[in-house]
């Protein structure tokens, strides 16, 4: 079994006395927190309980925000990419299902994945919500402003690693209704 970063929608966020009440399934990545993942909870970006695991190791964040990112980016992307049907199916897969699960806040599930080093899993949520998923942003918006020809060549390059996730309405871990 592959060690998976877990994403999903809910109209308020995990908190102590508990989990919310309707959780949609969006998404999750074998081995790593992609791009997606990142881009996604990239907006009012904060650490909260985990739905899952004991530890604060959850990140929650603006949905609406977070996926107009993504989408931006997915065109951006694709404008290198006109010839491959590939992305061009995975991009609409993708924004057809955030159109659908959408809800009020992003909410991803890092515990898998922090848990495959010998570092504190809590600083490590706290390292990725600080540093990695404001740098994915800042990386992301300077490329849709023209300003980061690189780095998005680099992403139009491999494509698959940063937005060819498993999206459905039923993950590993998945929620009661």
């Amino acid at each position: 079994m592959a060690n998976r970063s877990y994403l999903y929608s809910a109209d308020s966020m995990p908190t102590e006395e508990g989990i919310p009440q309707r959780i949609r399934c969006i998404s999750e990545h074998n081995w790593d927190i992609p791009l997606a993942h990142k881009l996604l909870v990239g907006r009012g970006t904060t650490v909260v309980p985990s739905m899952i695991w004991n530890p604060p190791i959850g990140i929650a964040a603006d949905y609406a925000e977070g996926a107009a990112l993504l989408r931006d980016l997915l065109r951006e992307v694709g404008k290198g990419l006109e010839e491959d049907a590939e992305f061009a199916e995975c991009a609409a897969r993708t924004t057809a299902h955030l159109d659908k699960q959408q809800a009020k806040y992003f909410v991803l599930e890092t515990g898998e994945i922090v848990s495959m080093t010998d570092d504190d899993p809590a600083e490590s949520v706290r390292r990725l919500a600080a540093d990695d998923i404001p740098h994915a942003v800042a990386q992301a918006e300077a490329a849709l402003a023209g300003q980061n020809d690189d780095w998005l060549a680099s992403v139009r390059a491999d494509w698959q690693r940063h937005f060819a996730s498993f999206y459905s309405e039923a993950l590993y871990f998945s929620f009661p209704e």
